[in-house]
């Protein structure tokens, strides 16, 4: 047969990990001995094509995209083509999937907060920073108030909240066909991901819990694993997930469309989630619940801690609105019991700071410096999906007002003084004192003061009410603080 000749029949199988074309050379290079009559027959082997360029020989090509430069030996059998000889360039020859080599890829840190760290396969951890590069093997956890996020080649995002561990377990380029190979254990906690959509056909992105594998081409998820519990949560935010027990992931010799090789026990969509058990069947899935509203998203947090009121979600809202075609009709709705909050430094939540969950439609933090946020506010039905969420930006900037009044020495006076916390910034204040709680047609109204304390004369007996508001003006916008209404009783 001439060298033009082209193998048939060769039938795709992506996806071969690297470690089985490695045990496959050797039987590769031993059946070469095998007579033809004597060889077993069997299915033929994966390949794909490669067109020969000037120069090119078997032992180049072998060199150049096979994992062993023995592999020519294999390419000669496969293609009928002699070897030592230089090759005529524009033939077609079929390489074996199997024996293709591949490259690491490397992971990137794009945004870090609190304690992270960082190891190599099981040596020790040591503190990750902003500029270190992963890759395959490494493993990432957060502690508690520890955030990051990953960055892979092709643009895609891996977020770890606090308390979460993960393995890059694979990360892997084929050199011939630039078909990427990314798998992610993930050990406790959470990982959510923002995946560029796959490029090629044999493209491979999966995040794996000790219960199921979630494989996706290109999409926004997150994967939760209870370490505890052994819960698996997956919560699809666009695109599609194929959803698989962790031991329902053999290998199949059918190349199915998508990152996973066998088909998927649950196809979830956008807006939908499923939560597997330990040992248990893969959920089906469940409409995820709305994003909860913020009420007054334009306040400035400007107290000593950082706080939120959520709109909470009623009963009817709440519910799932219908029950999908793959849903139980036992299956109960899912409803509201828990929050989510969480605050970053950019819009797309990647530099997360703080996060919170809590069972009341409140949440509030410590000590935040100033400077501008956003936050995002999610509700957690009683299966421990997380629904959608809704993102608003806001301004940190603390502004303390302290006031305080009594007699003053100087006989019948009442002498009121206040601070404002914002320090080397020029505060104006405007004073009211009234006799109703609401104050109300104020006996005293004094505008525009620079001082920080004004003396009030000749007060008849009673009860009087009276507060202070600190005014700013910084970089082009007015900020106002009200302190709080207080009461004093004169009897003299």
């Amino acid at each position: 047969m001439s060298p033009r000749a082209r193998l048939r029949g060769a039938t795709r199988r992506p996806g071969l990990a690297l470690l089985a074309s490695i045990r496959l050379i050797p039987l590769a290079l031993a059946a070469l001995a095998i007579p033809a009559a004597a060889a077993p027959k069997h299915k033929p082997a994966a390949t794909v094509a490669y067109v020969t360029k000037a120069g090119d020989t078997l032992y180049a090509i072998a060199a150049r995209y096979l994992t062993d430069p023995r592999g020519w030996a294999v390419l000669s059998r496969l293609n009928h083509v002699p070897a030592p000889r230089r090759l005529q360039a524009g033939i077609e020859l079929r390489l074996p999937l199997a024996l293709l080599k591949q490259e690491p890829l490397s992971a990137s840190v794009a945004a870090l907060s609190g304690p992270v760290e960082h190891a190599f396969g099981a040596g020790p951890y040591t503190p990750l920073s902003i500029d270190s590069i992963l890759g395959e093997g490494d493993r990432v956890r957060t502690g508690h108030s520890g955030f990051v996020t990953l960055e892979l080649a092709d643009g895609t995002h891996l977020s770890l909240p606090q308390d979460s561990s993960i393995e890059l377990a694979t990360l892997r380029q084929t050199t011939l066909t630039g078909t990427t190979d990314r798998e992610i254990n993930l050990r406790r906690g959470e990982v959510d991901s923002e995946v560029t959509h796959a490029k090629k056909p044999d493209d491979r992105f999966q995040i794996h819990s000790p219960s199921v594998v979630a494989g996706v081409r290109g999409t926004r998820f997150r994967v939760n694993y209870d370490l505890a519990g052994q819960v698996s949560a997956v919560e699809v935010l666009e695109g599609t997930v194929d959803v698989d027990a962790a031991d329902a992931t053999t290998t199949s010799d059918s190349a199915v469309e998508g990152a996973l090789q066998t088909p998927s026990e649950q196809r979830v969509h956008a807006h939908f989630g499923s939560v597997t058990r330990a040992q248990g069947e893969v959920g089906a899935p469940v409409e995820l619940l709305p994003a909860p509203a913020l009420i007054h998203p334009e306040k400035i947090q400007d107290e000593a801690e950082v706080g939120f009121d959520l709109a909470p979600l009623d009963q009817a809202t709440a519910q799932t609105a219908t029950q999908t075609a793959t849903q139980t009709a036992t299956q109960a709705p899912a409803q509201t019991q828990a929050y989510r909050v969480q605050i970053a430094r950019d819009a797309g939540l990647l530099d997360l700071v703080r996060e919170t969950h809590v069972g009341a439609p409140h949440a509030s933090f410590g000590d935040l410096p100033d400077g501008t946020y956003f936050v995002r506010i999610s509700a957690i039905d009683n299966q421990g999906l997380e629904g959608l969420s809704r993102i608003y930006a806001f301004e940190r900037r603390q502004f303390g007002l302290a006031a305080t009044a009594g007699p003053s020495a100087a006989g019948r006076a009442y002498e009121f003084r206040w601070l404002a916390g914002q320090r080397g910034i020029e505060t104006h204040f405007r004073f009211v004192l009234a006799s109703t709680p609401d104050l109300s047609n104020p006996i005293v109204d004094q505008v525009d003061i620079t001082a920080a304390k004004v003396l009030v004369s000749d007060l008849p007996r009673g009860v009087y009410y009276w507060t202070v508001i600190g005014e700013q003006f910084d970089q082009g916008k007015l900020y106002q603080k009200a302190g709080a209404v207080r009461s004093f009783t004169l009897d003299y």
